[in-house]
């Protein structure tokens, strides 16, 4: 039983950090952003190039064809 309650526990902490997150990322203006690589989706290993806010880390904009070009070319 103690192996569940711990298990629950850990769930209601990311849940609660998750929505933490929403709140920042929803007040955040993304003032700057960077080309970055990133997980497609939290359960995939697939990664996908996305522009992303410096302060808050939400992938923002799709990059257009020359900025990937220029992205991978460095």
């Amino acid at each position: 039983m103690w192996k569940s309650n711990k298990a629950a526990d850990l769930l209601n902490k990311r849940q609660k950090i998750d929505k933490e997150i929403d709140n920042i990322q929803k007040s955040c203006n993304h003032p700057t952003k960077s080309l970055k690589s990133i997980r497609e989706r939290v359960d995939s290993n697939t990664t996908v190039l996305r522009w992303v806010c410096d302060e808050c880390f939400l992938p923002i904009e799709y990059p257009s064809d020359k900025e990937q070009e220029n992205y991978f070319k460095q």
